[in-house]
């Protein structure tokens, strides 16, 4: 038998993981060959849990080590591995840790014992066209020997697993209370997630509802769907606070990105000055705000203009501690509202459960 590093493996799930997850979020697969793409299709599709389980198992043992990866069995040769291990040890809680829907036992149970993943086990199974599918990625996974092709099937087999758990309902882990402190950690998690935008607007647009509902503000509170270019949403900024008549109060535009001087020229002159907009704030992290950037915010302050920086961890816990108990439990209420909805990405929704379990000691 070939003793496989386990440790290792699960630092290359760790690693590829979150790669997955942005591939994901840009709808945009990692190029792999049209043959992996349509085996993928049917065993992706395939009621048989262990089918995908057990070729991402399989594919670990094909980077890790040498050794023959249609024998899972280790009384099978010398060139065998342990397959249940390795999924009892790595794929499964990496799997369950994700919240991807994966079996709750070892994948080999659901195939005869000592089995080879060859076409002799085909007779014994149910779902046939599944294992099929099963046999030719194996056999391309099984042919290739460049390790950067290898990386990159790994890249592709974890996108297939976020994309299955896009398609899953998760149940978003809820606290009764939540003190500042706590917060305080949750959103410096929650803002360390890379989300293409979503999970900062998501946070500033329940502070937002919750300051008019504490200070029970006639507001309407509107937001522009992530990747959806502002001035093609007729928006003056990611959200636009407004008086029940229509009249804007403030324009805030919420980055993760750095902000210069041609970003603060660009917002001007495209959305700040064609609406004759007087009060407009920048949440984003105060660190990534140039000396430039700041320096063409006071030119325009004399033209009568005001644009504002603000640290965006520092606004939401401001808040959060001035309206007290009573504030931080209508923001929960906000956010999860917001995060429960069905277009979220499983991303957002992931990050939200961790936090939750690490505040809660979990």
């Amino acid at each position: 038998m070939i003793a496989l590093d386990y440790d290792n493996a699960g630092k290359l799930l760790e690693e590829f993981f979150p790669r997955a997850e942005h591939d994901c979020l840009n709808l945009s697969p990692p190029k792999v060959s049209a043959a992996i793409t349509q085996a993928c299709d049917v065993i992706f599709e395939s009621r048989t849990q262990a089918y995908r389980e057990t070729l991402l198992g399989c594919l670990l043992a094909k980077m890790l080590s040498a050794a023959n990866i249609r024998q899972p069995y280790v009384d099978q040769s010398a060139q065998a591995f342990s397959g249940r291990t390795l999924d009892e040890k790595v794929i499964n809680p990496f799997l369950q840790s994700k919240q991807v829907p994966c079996s709750k036992g070892p994948y080999l149970s659901v195939f005869r014992r000592s089995i080879r993943f060859d076409k002799s086990t085909r007779a014994g199974l149910r779902d046939k066209m599944g294992y099929d599918a099963f046999l030719r990625a194996l056999t391309q996974i099984e042919q290739e020997i460049d390790g950067a092709k290898l990386r990159q099937l790994l890249q592709y087999l974890l996108y297939r697993f976020v994309v299955l758990r896009e398609g899953a309902r998760i149940e978003l882990a809820r606290l009764e209370r939540i003190s500042l402190p706590q917060y305080e950690m949750l959103l410096s998690l929650l803002l360390g997630t890379q989300s293409g935008g979503r999970i900062p607007v998501m946070l500033v647009v329940a502070m937002f509802e919750t300051i008019r509902e504490y200070y029970q503000q006639d507001w309407v509170v509107e937001s522009v769907g992530i990747n959806v270019a502002d001035s093609a949403a007729g928006a003056m900024g990611d959200i636009t606070i407004k008086s029940r008549d229509g009249t804007v109060l403030l324009s805030i535009e919420v980055t993760e990105r750095p902000v210069d001087a041609s970003r603060i020229q660009s917002t001007f002159r495209t959305k700040i000055a064609p609406a004759g907009l007087v009060d407009y704030l920048f949440l984003v992290n105060g660190e990534k705000v140039s000396q430039a950037a700041r320096g063409e915010a006071e030119k325009y302050f004399a033209q009568g203009h005001e644009l504002n920086f603000v640290d965006i961890m520092a606004w939401l816990l401001a808040q959060l501690a001035t309206m007290r108990i009573i504030g931080r439990k209508l923001f929960s209420k906000h956010l999860l509202a917001l995060l429960d909805a069905r277009t979220v990405p499983s991303i957002v929704k992931t990050a939200w459960n961790r936090g939750v379990l690490k505040i809660a000691g979990q």
